[in-house]
């Protein structure tokens, strides 16, 4: 699949910088270029990409400016690409793909083609599941329904109660409960708010048996219950702390940051 990408900054040099550390990846194809937020509103909508590289400041029309002027279309995939870190809250609101400091990282662009590459692909596939509803409603409408009745049902083949033994005890702790996880080797620490528990089990394998619409790991050692988060906090290096029911804090990681946007929206 070819991601067809514009690039957005009054900055000619960044543009260029920007094109050349893009041109390993094969599958991104840079179909346009804006020096400013009216022209990017005026060509996004007319060519329709799948993903811009934004810059914020720009005279007139900022990035965020041109999120909201394309709003009435099927929006593409952004990437905001600043020397301020200042807006990285406000760029996790604009629900974008990842958030990168002038000049651009190389590893930190891999990545970031990374996370594009993954949401393209869940929008295909639902996009896929949806034409294949809509054949299967013309055709067998019966089959149509069992297969909707699978979809919305998926969920609950997650976990909605965790038996933990520890301390010689086995408690059975209710999902919903859990507030947040984190790592220490092959070993889980569970808190609920007022307790904490052990778990001798690996993070990977745990991450399968919770519910990802509401669980999503937000540090390489930390899977967080969304559903609990009352507060984003800024921090440094584009970092930021989520605040919890509880009041506990946790790190987002700059790896993670897009997780965020699923819900500060």
């Amino acid at each position: 699949m070819t991601i067809r990408t514009i690039l957005v900054d009054d900055e000619k040099l960044a543009i260029q910088g920007l094109q050349v550390r893009l041109e390993p990846f094969d599958d991104v194809e840079v179909i346009d270029t804006c020096s400013n937020g009216r022209e990017a509103i005026r060509k996004i909508k007319t060519e329709k990409p799948d993903l811009v590289f934004l810059d914020i400041q720009m005279p007139g029309f900022d990035g965020f400016s041109v999120v909201k002027g394309v709003m009435e279309i099927e929006p593409p995939l952004f990437v905001f690409v600043t020397a301020y870190e200042e807006h990285a809250i406000r760029a996790f609101e604009a629900n974008a793909v990842n958030y990168l400091m002038k000049p651009v990282d190389e590893d930190k662009l891999a990545d970031t083609i990374e996370r594009v590459r993954q949401r393209l692909a869940e929008k295909k596939s639902a996009e896929d599941a949806e034409q294949l509803l809509d054949v299967l409603a013309e055709v067998a409408p019966d089959r149509a329904a069992d297969f909707g009745g699978d979809i919305s049902e998926s969920a609950d083949r997650f976990e909605k109660l965790i038996n933990v033994k520890d301390r010689g005890q086995i408690f059975r702790v209710e999902v919903d409960s859990i507030e947040h996880i984190e790592a220490a080797g092959d070993y889980m620490c569970i808190y609920t708010g007022d307790n904490s528990l052990i778990l001798r089990e690996t993070m990977k394998d745990l991450e399968r048996r919770l519910d990802p619409r509401k669980f999503q790991r937000v540090h390489r050692s930390t899977i967080v219950n969304l559903d609990q988060v009352r507060q984003v906090k800024p921090h440094t290096n584009g970092e930021c702390f989520l605040v919890l029911d509880s009041g506990a804090e946790v790190k987002v990681s700059r790896s993670y940051r897009d997780v965020v946007a699923r819900f500060v929206h």
